[in-house]
């Protein structure tokens, strides 16, 4: 098939190309870089030039194209690290799950595309209740923080553009949270800085529960919900969602760090928010099991304990399949 990505070299796309180019796709890289197509020429794609934001140049970018299948992969991620300001930092990439999603959306329809993947996020936008895995069956978040609030709207519109569009299968992607090369958890990452510098503490109990998945398992995902799946929301993370009190120290370790300091709820509360007090100690973990089913998708890292040991940069995109 010929498959439009929308977002081609950030973090999941520069995984991600490889992979539909070695399956045998005929690929088309959607940047808004002049200066990145040269490297999409390299993986094997087709290089176009447009800000997903402009919705005339993503109009014409893919009526171009002509592709059989639209992703979207859209973010703007890279050097966020902090939870104070959560909803003012993520104000870019809310307007790419809002503005961007409609223009490729329009786009996609306008050409009769038959298949559309888009990026969306499972973790800490579940309801902050009970002790068991969330699946994709369960409520959002009724009363998130007031400074995510704006961010889990851009997710639900996404997902609601995503899955309700017409005349084609739509597939939102809710991936936990990435680790590896290109990332804040790699080993230059923004976080890890903060880990080594003791500067990313456990609040509290360190009770909340985070889902991971690496990259290279984010992007072989995608790939199987290009070539198959029903329509629908799926998780996508890895098998031991994990509190904050279990996989911190574990990074720590892995990258050479002393372990993570301590501090109450009260101090964590001033130091990070009512965002940050949240994400440490009331998230719930995803389950993966709709993804692992449907689409016959087993991630290369099952645990982030590996993952952290081995994957936090410099690894390869995993084969197809």
């Amino acid at each position: 098939m010929k498959v439009f990505v929308a977002g081609a070299t950030g973090a999941v796309g520069k995984r991600l190309v490889p992979l539909l180019v070695a399956g045998g796709h005929s690929v088309v890289g959607m940047t808004r870089s002049p200066e990145k197509a040269e490297s999409l020429r390299a993986m094997g794609a087709e290089p176009v030039v447009a800000d997903g934001l402009d919705r005339n140049a993503v109009m014409e970018a893919v009526a171009l194209t002509q592709p059989d299948v639209l992703i979207h992969q859209l973010t703007a991620l890279s050097g966020i690290k902090s939870f104070r300001r959560f909803d003012h930092d993520f104000a870019l990439s809310n307007r790419l799950r809002t503005e961007g999603i409609d223009h490729l959306l329009e786009a996609a329809l306008a050409i009769g595309a038959r298949r559309f993947v888009a990026q969306s996020y499972g973790n800490w936008n579940y309801e902050r209740t009970g002790d068991g895995l969330k699946t994709e069956e369960d409520p959002l978040d009724p009363s998130p923080p007031p400074n995510q609030a704006e961010s889990l709207d851009a997710i639900r519109y996404l997902e609601q553009a995503v899955t309700g569009a017409e005349g084609m299968d739509g597939l939102a992607l809710r991936y936990g949270n990435f680790y590896g090369p290109g990332t804040g958890f790699a080993l230059d990452g923004d976080l890890v800085a903060l880990v080594r510098k003791r500067r990313l503490p456990i609040i509290g109990d360190g009770g909340g529960v985070w889902s991971f998945v690496h990259v290279d398992d984010v992007a072989a995902a995608t790939l199987a919900a290009v070539e198959r799946g029903a329509p629908g929301i799926y998780n996508v993370a890895d098998d031991e969602p994990a509190p904050v009190a279990e996989w911190l120290p574990e990074l720590a370790r892995a990258v050479g760090a002393k372990p993570p300091r301590r501090v109450p709820v009260w101090l964590g509360r001033v130091a990070a928010g009512e965002v940050g007090v949240s994400m440490m100690t009331r998230i719930r973990g995803a389950s993966n099991a709709k993804a692992k089913r449907e689409l016959a998708w087993q991630p290369r890292y099952p645990s982030w304990r590996e993952g952290f040991r081995t994957g936090l940069d410099g690894v390869q995109p995993a084969a197809p399949g």
